[in-house]
Order: structure tokens, then C-alpha cells, then sequence
């Protein structure tokens, strides 16, 4: 459903982007982090069991070993960005559910959060960023999950996010590193975020379609693929469905063949990307994963809505989760990384 409806502000004519879609380029971040590595071990006993190696979703850290006490994993991350919608409620609850879903990317269950916002105080009201505040608080709350304060900065562009902490079982992770050929790949979400509220942006209109499936939580998704034995997952974000699967197949050392017919849109999606509506993130992810991926014959469009930036988008599992589409699979590792049919 499209809507267009009048707000005193319009939060994203403050942002040079939008959401996920203003991510640094994979390929510039990975030039940056190239070589940045700690021992796994610290002095204190915990050990790094995901870092910056595989470029995965979260941070996961092993605690020492207590008597009697199960193994425990503590789960870490951090994602904030500018305004994805107008409307600063959602924008909060839209900004919070993206910032958990990496600790449910990893199999974890998020125990406390603490909000990350900047705010151009001289030009926007406080009251805006209260409701800002407060869909992410609800959004947290629906998860379970404590928001015990943050950091806030002036900033001339309107920022806001989450720092998550959680915890998990280290033996029943989701990696983007243990995907093996034979497994079918299940899409949790359907895909065009990024060309709706790139929409959005330009036009004012509202789609509903949209908006809820950002808040809604990938903490579902994360315990059906954990109960069907799944090891492998990755959430789909700023680098859209080619450049997470690029990451995973990489890191796994297999190739992904996608089923072009399979993957599920959101409605108006492929209007929104036919009518231009696409990101400068989304096209830079596409220009990343190009020389990786096998486009067979994808048309245009079908190319920019696979990389389209997506803003806080479903769990990418290597595994069957019930009720989730099986968008491809894993085979034996060839020229490519990603193979679209």
C-alpha cells in the first residue's frame, strides 16, 4: 500500500542518503580494515571466535570456562545511520530492529542495548528526536531486550542507532563462514527496501509494505534456521542480497547459485527500481560484486534490485527455515562466488 502523508518535517531531506544505503563501499571498507588483526587470546581469557577475518555480521567472544556452568558466547555490534523515513517514530524502530538483527544474524539473543544518536540541535527540535528515541525503545522492548542509555553528539546531519550486546551458545553460532555445497539457501525477507524508500526520499510517498517489514524483528527467522541445525547465515543490509552472498561465499569458500525467479519483492519494487529509483549505495555494491558474480541473462533491473541496498532486510540461511523461500544453493567453489540462473 502507498500513502503519502503530511509531516512537519521531512527527516530524510536531512541526509545525504538514506538508511543501510549510506554504508561506506565494501570494496573501500575492506581496503581500510585490510591488515587490522589481534590475537584471538587476550590476558583475561576470553577468546575471539569472529572478528574482522570473515567480515561477519557481529563480534562473538568466548568466555572463560566456570564450574558447572554452560559454555557462553558474548555477542557485540554497533549500526547507526541517517534517516531511512520521515517519520522519526519509525525511523527509531527501524534503526533499532536493524541493529539486533546482527546479533540474531549470529544465532544470539540480545541482552542490552544502549542508543548511539546524533542530532543537528541548532535546526531540528528535540521533540523529534524523542520519538526517535522511543521507537527504538519499543522495538527493544518487543525484543526483550534492556536500553540502558548511550551517546549523543551535535552533528549537522541526524544520525541514530544502537550499540547490542548478546549472548549465544558458541557451538550453535550462525557464521557466514560454514556454508557447505548441497545446502539450499532460504531468504527471510522479501527484497527492495532500498528502491522504495529511495523513493520515498525523492517523493514523500509512504509504503506501508515497506515500514513494516524493517521493524519487524529477524528474531524468528534466527531461531527456525537455529532449530533446523542451521550453521550458516548472514543478514541482508547496506551490501544488498549479491554482496552479503559474496561475502558468504567467500568466507565459506563455495559458490551461491541464485534462482532469479525465486527471490521474493516487495510490491512496487520492481516499479520503484524501472522508474530509476536507485541508490548510489546500491549501485556501488553492484559495481563491487561484479566481477565476482556470473549475471547470466538478469536484466538490468533485476541486477540493481539483487544488490539493492537494503535497511534492516531478512537472514540469508544456508538451510531450509519453514515458511521462508528457497531462493538458491551452495555448490563446490568455481570462477565465481555468485552464479544467478
Amino acid at each position: 500500500m502507498t500513502t503519502v502523508r503530511e509531516t512537519p518535517v521531512r527527516l530524510t531531506q536531512f541526509a545525504h542518503g538514506g538508511g543501510c544505503a549510506c554504508k561506506i563501499p565494501p570494496g573501500e571498507l575492506e581496503d581500510v580494515l585490510g591488515g587490522l588483526r589481534r590475537p584471538g587470546t587476550t590476558a583475561t581469557g576470553t577468546t575471539l571466535l569472529v572478528g574482522l577475518d570473515t567480515g561477519d555480521d557481529a563480534a562473538v567472544v568466548t568466555l572463560p570456562a566456570a564450574d558447572a556452568a554452560p559454555a557462553q558466547a558474548v555477542v557485540s555490534t554497533a549500526d547507526f545511520f541517517t534517516p531511512v523515513v520521515d517519520d522519526p517514530y519509525d525511523w527509531g524502530r527501524i534503526a533499532a530492529a536493524n541493529a539486533l538483527s546482527d546479533v540474531y544474524a549470529m544465532g544470539g539473543r540480545p541482552i542490552v542495548a544502549v542508543n548511539l544518536l546524533a542530532w543537528p540541535r541548532d535546526v531540528l527540535p528535540f521533540d523529534l528526536a524523542r520519538e526517535v528515541l522511543r521507537g527504538g525503545l519499543d522495538i527493544a522492548a518487543e525484543a526483550g531486550c534492556h536500553v540502558g542509555g548511550g551517546h549523543s553528539v551535535d552533528d549537522p546531519e541526524p544520525k541514530y542507532g544502537m550499540a547490542v550486546t548478546g549472548v549465544a551458545d558458541p557451538a550453535r553460532l550462525l557464521r557466514n563462514d560454514a556454508g557447505r555445497p548441497g545446502l539450499p539457501l532460504s531468504l527471510t525477507k522479501p527484497l527492495g527496501l532500498g528502491v522504495l524508500n529511495n523513493r520515498h526520499k525523492a517523493t514523500g510517498e509512504r509504503f506501508e509494505q515497506a515500514v513494516a517489514t524493517m521493524v519487524a524483528l529477524n528474531r524468528d527467522a534466527s531461531a527456525a534456521a537455529l532449530a533446523a541445525g542451521a550453521t550458516c547465515a548472514t543478514d541482508i543490509t547496506g551490501f544488498g542480497l549479491l554482496g552479503h552472498l559474496h561475502k558468504l561465499a567467500r568466507a565459506s569458500k563455495v559458490t551461491a547459485v541464485i534462482d532469479t525467479a525465486a527471490v521474493p519483492y516487495l510490491d512496487g519494487a520492481r516499479e520503484a527500481a524501472r522508474d530509476g529509483f536507485i541508490s548510489g549505495g546500491t549501485r556501488r555494491n553492484l559495481e563491487w560484486v561484479a566481477p565476482f558474480t556470473d549475471f547470466g541473462d538478469a536484466d538490468a533491473d533485476t541486477r540493481f534490485l539483487l544488490a539493492d541496498a537494503q535497511t534492516s532486510g531478512g537472514l540469508l540461511v544456508a538451510g531450509e527455515v519453514p515458511g521462508a523461500p528457497v531462493v538458491g544453493e551452495l555448490v563446490s567453489g568455481g570462477e565465481y562466488s555468485v552464479v544467478l540462473r
